[in-house]
């Protein structure tokens, strides 16, 4: 059977990168865990954050002087990849790739030096949880659409309102940490504008004074990782908790949602993957009326299918983390000093929403078509394919933007259409 890797593209650091996350995962003893994982359910396991940020690979992009391993994107998206291969309920890249990599990238970005120390560093070494909170009850897909406010009080500000359907808040509560909250600036309104110019970031630790964490949700997968809600009654943020300049929410919300994209698109390959591994090795075993099931064409056609897309999604991920790199380091890091000129951050949004619309859905169609493929071995937990369907659902149904968001991007980007 072909190698499902084929990784004449990695350089040797890549490829020592690779091979010392399949050893510790298969140490700790996946793909079966993730099954485990997904029926015991959250709190995340803490001997995955911790044996994960000991490899250097959570929040592997930041900076070295600020605690990271100063990796550059396509380093960190071929780790997610794996990562998924590893665990396809996706939970843990959910957890430690889409938020504590790409979005705490962002916030260490546009952090002031208070809240790095508080909570990136100690993050990246696994000892707390720093998060994403931007939807709430009558805004989701459209970011803008926020009702959360802030004033300014002295050297404070006092924060109100409610958000929803946030990653990690039983992990948050347990270890500790944060989320990034974007809300509505009332002390100083942009008259007659749009809303989104009027966005103003804070980091709001967990454990603020007038901030609630409502029970969990009851998802429909990736079970490790918990879901729940916050709400804030005049919780008191200081000054050096805001994140970047004020009324510029929107656009560090909108490079930190390209971050997280990317590499759940590069993470939902690698679910991919294991999919088609497991399912190849059944096909090519089981015999049904005296051939092999991967002698029919019924299935072997949509193996093949299946096959190309993920090696052509597989590239697609690559290029796009490059044109990645390229932006930032002509931006500059750690702190912004220029412009991308080569790839503008619009120019690569296009292709991050290209593989986040793409890949998870490709994941989900591979998860599906081998459940048909094993018929009713394929529909238990012996196999890896229904807790796969389950996890990947997440990032077709909206979890960091839904597909039609992605669409909105490519058209906008492409044709110079604006639906909104």
């Amino acid at each position: 059977m072909a190698d499902f890797w084929e990784d004449i593209e990695l350089t040797e650091e890549q490829q020592l990168f690779k091979e010392s996350l399949l050893e510790w995962g298969e140490r700790k003893g996946f793909p079966e865990r993730s099954i485990n994982m997904n029926q015991v359910g959250h709190p995340f396991p803490k001997d995955i954050v911790g044996g994960l940020c000991e490899l250097g690979v959570v929040g592997g992009t930041i900076p070295e002087e600020h605690g990271g391993q100063g990796l550059s994107w396509k380093d960190q998206a071929l780790i997610a990849d794996v990562i998924g291969y590893l665990e396809p309920s996706i939970a843990t890249a959910a957890a430690l790739m889409a938020v504590e990599t790409g979005w705490g990238f962002t916030i260490d970005r546009y952090a002031q030096e208070e809240v790095r120390e508080k909570f990136v560093k100690p993050a990246l070494r696994g000892k707390m949880f720093i998060g994403i909170a931007t939807t709430e009850p009558g805004g989701g897909s459209d970011v803008s659409a926020f009702e959360s406010t802030a004033e300014k009080e002295g050297d404070d500000w006092i924060l109100n309102g409610e958000k929803t359907f946030i990653s990690g808040t039983e992990e948050c509560k347990e270890w500790g940490g944060g989320y990034w909250v974007n809300v509505k600036d009332l002390t100083e309104p942009t008259p007659g504008g749009p809303p989104h110019k009027n966005m103003t970031s804070f980091f709001v630790p967990i454990d603020s004074e007038g901030l609630e964490v409502q029970q969990p949700y009851r998802d429909a997968g990736r079970m490790a990782l918990s879901t729940g809600g916050l709400i804030m009654e005049d919780v008191r943020i200081p000054d050096s908790y805001r994140l970047g300049k004020q009324g510029r929410g929107f656009y560090y919300t909108m490079e930190g949602f390209d971050n997280a994209r990317l590499l759940i698109g590069a993470s939902s390959v690698g679910v991919t993957r294991r999919v088609l591994e497991e399912a190849a090795e059944y096909i090519n075993e089981r015999e049904v009326f005296g051939k092999k099931l991967s002698q029919y064409e019924g299935i072997s056609f949509e193996f093949a299918d299946l096959y190309q897309r993920m090696k052509a999604l597989r590239l697609m991920y690559r290029k796009t983390a490059d044109m990645q790199d390229t932006r930032y380091r002509e931006e500059g890091m750690p702190k912004k000093t220029g412009r991308a000129t080569t790839y503008t951050p619009l120019d690569v949004a296009k292709w991050i929403s290209m593989i986040k619309w793409k890949a998870p859905h490709l994941a989900k169609e591979a998860a599906d078509k081998a459940m048909h493929w094993l018929g009713a071995a394929g529909y238990s937990d012996e196999y890896i394919f229904e807790t796969a369907w389950r996890g990947v659902m997440s990032y077709c149904v909206g979890a960091e933007g839904g597909a039609n968001i992605q669409k909105i991007v490519i058209a906008r980007e492409t044709l110079g259409s604006k639906p909104y």
